[in-house]
């Protein structure tokens, strides 16, 4: 059709006509735009592979954590095209979440409460897809909030979030959430040590009343719903204990975390401390060991030993003793290299990636070899708290040299290969851990944490596509102030050519920490919603204000461009409970709901129904409207709720 080709510039030209990119130029004006804006043939071939047309869709889903934001981003792949913020742990008013509808407030504001207090926002670090058979299904998310620990249940047929729990025993946690591979229990794991009483307890007893620990949520596909009644902990030593990973295939029905600080250290350098003075900083004291733990949990026991109610309750939550657990042998530590971030299991189930990130290797370990010394109870030896210790060297297949700092592994549709993050270089690496050969490095912008690559932590990794989440962006984007965005780069790891970058997308909320990427049509949202799903909905024709004393019930319904009804008479000092029906059928037609005042606004998806109450603690005449833009006659949509005295 195009003849021969003579140069790599008419491919990126051609490959520019196949992606509907410049269909109405000719190459000459390509080549003046190229010169104009400075573009190389590698950024036009980019361009091409990322480009998605106006009404295309997206291959890919992310959903990355909105870190200080206590949100969850969701955006696309190629295109790299944010589709979403999810409200999980901080009130977003955009959605009407947490601020006045019955739902909404219950969650965030009464399951999210810690210890009586309300908690308004939440550090998300490590969101997890629900599996089946070690892949993902795309029916559920859970997210993590590191600051106060807790869990929360979105669901995908609406992108809500639907629950929160808060850890009864903990007090920080970082291992979190991950999942086992049908999804029978979301996995927590603590990271600063704490007494799990929730009493005054000196540092001088830390090793002997602080403690780590992992907690087992159970969850019910039926229901929807984490089941803290059939939920237990597991102690751990007070190690630092850091992200987990649930075994798969091979080794379905163990669970691992990996840790730092073995150490055991309580720091307190610094000017301003009252106590130990002559510390060094909790960085240079946790870092003096060359070697921390990755511990081992047989969670087929503990979930045996829970039924049998060989545990004790702490805070009303039943806790298995690490005693009970040694006893069964159900609990043990690896030495592994020092300050290590994360532990990932590779598709087969049998090889564990751990990176130290003050080492240059990744330390490849074999599950078979593991489970051989146990077997065998060849120890080397127990910890302080009597956890049995496997040998490090007859649990590694190996070790191979990547680069400096060394983080976070996904893996690769090409069977042995892997992708791991190297903070310090600023670089991913390509890499082959069954035959512990680098294949070749990439530079990103700048100082990668995690990385993602396209179902990369299931059973089955897709390849194509890996996402770096860099934590600085210097000199990538225009300037907004010193607070720059991050910067999530986009590479091709496409097999049969090198690594290729794509595209840099700022990330301007929170600070994002990890990511899971999708395939798109695994998805399957709700377009509406269907109005018997809501015991208060209101049909059309049955709109009424009903009082009973004091109380006043307000049925309302909404449709383009009006509130029946629109206008609403109380007394100061009534309770008004207010239901309020999206009638709308149409997709997409979104309506809202605000009063003056009240701090309350609503966001009502077709066929939708929301709750609000409040009191009418003032008399006055209170506006409501329809926030939404939602008709040529948005403005006209509105009402009032007039307070007599």
């Amino acid at each position: 059709m195009f003849g021969k080709i003579r140069n790599s510039f008419q491919l990126v030209f051609i490959i520019m006509i196949a992606s509907g990119l410049f269909a109405s130029v000719n190459a000459q004006s390509l080549e003046e735009i190229m010169k104009t804006r400075g573009l190389s043939q590698t950024d036009m071939l980019a361009a091409a592979k990322t480009y998605t047309p106006s009404g295309k869709l997206d291959e890919y889903v992310v959903f990355s954590s909105g870190g200080q934001s206590g949100q969850v981003i969701v955006y696309g792949v190629p295109s790299m095209r944010i589709l979403k913020y999810i409200s999980v742990f901080t009130p977003e008013p955009w959605q009407g979440y947490g601020y006045g509808d019955d739902e909404s407030m219950d969650i965030i504001y009464k399951q999210g409460s810690i210890r009586g207090k309300e908690i308004t926002w939440g550090d998300t670090h490590h969101p997890a897809l629900s599996e089946t058979a070690a892949e993902y299904d795309g029916q559920y998310c859970f997210i993590n909030d590191k600051a106060n620990p807790r869990v929360a249940v979105i669901d995908l047929k609406t992108f809500s979030t639907t629950q929160i729990v808060a850890n009864p025993i903990m007090k920080n946690e970082h291992g979190a959430a991950f999942v086992t591979p049908n999804t029978e229990y979301i996995i927590e794991a603590s990271q600063i040590p704490a007494p799990f009483t929730n009493d005054y307890v000196p540092l001088t007893e830390f090793n002997e009343k602080y403690r780590g620990a992992m907690t087992m949520w159970k969850f019910s596909r039926k229901k929807g719903k984490i089941l803290e009644e059939n939920s237990f902990s597991v102690e751990l030593p007070p190690y630092c204990q850091d992200l987990s990973d649930s075994g798969k295939n091979m080794s379905e029905g163990w669970v691992f975390t990996n840790s730092f600080n073995s150490e055991r250290y309580i720091g307190g350098f610094g000017p301003g401390n009252t106590k130990f003075r002559d510390r060094l900083p909790h960085e240079a004291g946790m870092s003096s060991k060359d070697t921390d733990y990755l511990h081992m949990i047989h969670l087929d026991t503990a979930i045996k030993l829970f039924e049998q109610g060989k545990y004790k309750k702490i805070n009303g939550h039943p806790v298995i003793s690490m005693e009970t657990m040694i006893a069964n042998n159900a609990l043990f530590l690896i030495p592994e290299p020092k300050s290590p971030h994360g532990v990932m299991i590779n598709p087969s189930g049998q090889y564990l990636t751990v990176s130290g990130k003050l080492d240059t290797h990744v330390s490849v370990y074999d599950f078979k070899k593991m489970m051989k010394l146990i077997n065998a109870k060849e120890y080397e030896g127990r910890d302080p708290y009597n956890v049995p210790i496997l040998s490090m060297t007859k649990s590694l297949h190996g070790q191979v040299e990547l680069g400096l700092g060394p983080l976070h592994t996904q893996y690769d549709s090409e069977k042995g290969i892997a992708y791991t993050s190297l903070y310090v270089d600023s670089a991913i690496a390509r890499w082959d851990y069954l035959k512990l050969k680098l294949i070749e490095k990439i530079p990103i912008h700048y100082n990668v944490g995690h990385l993602v690559a396209a179902e990369g932590d299931t059973a089955t990794p897709d390849g194509k596509y890996l996402i770096a989440l860099n934590k600085l962006a210097i000199d990538r984007f225009t300037q907004v102030g010193p607070l720059h965005p991050q910067n999530h780069q986009l590479i091709d790891i496409s097999a049969g050519h090198p690594m290729q970058l794509l595209y840099d997308m700022p990330l301007p909320l929170g600070e994002p920490h990890y990511a899971v990427m999708i395939k798109a049509d695994k998805l399957k949202p709700l377009i509406r919603y269907k109005q018997k799903w809501f015991k208060n909905r209101v049909k059309p024709g049955r709109e009424r204000i009903v009082r009973e004393g004091n109380k006043v019930t307000v049925h309302s319904t909404l449709i383009r461009s009006h509130y029946s009804p629109e206008i609403i008479e109380v007394n100061k000092g009534d309770e008004v409970v207010w239901h309020l029906t999206n009638l709308e059928r149409a997709q997409d037609e979104t309506h809202g709901f605000s009063i003056y005042l009240y701090n309350i606004n609503g966001s009502l998806e077709p066929g939708e129904t929301s709750t609000f109450r409040f009191t009418a603690d003032q008399e006055g005449v209170f506006p409501f409207y329809c926030t939404e833009f939602c008709s040529a006659l948005h403005l006209e949509m509105m009402g009032y709720l007039l307070v007599k005295p």
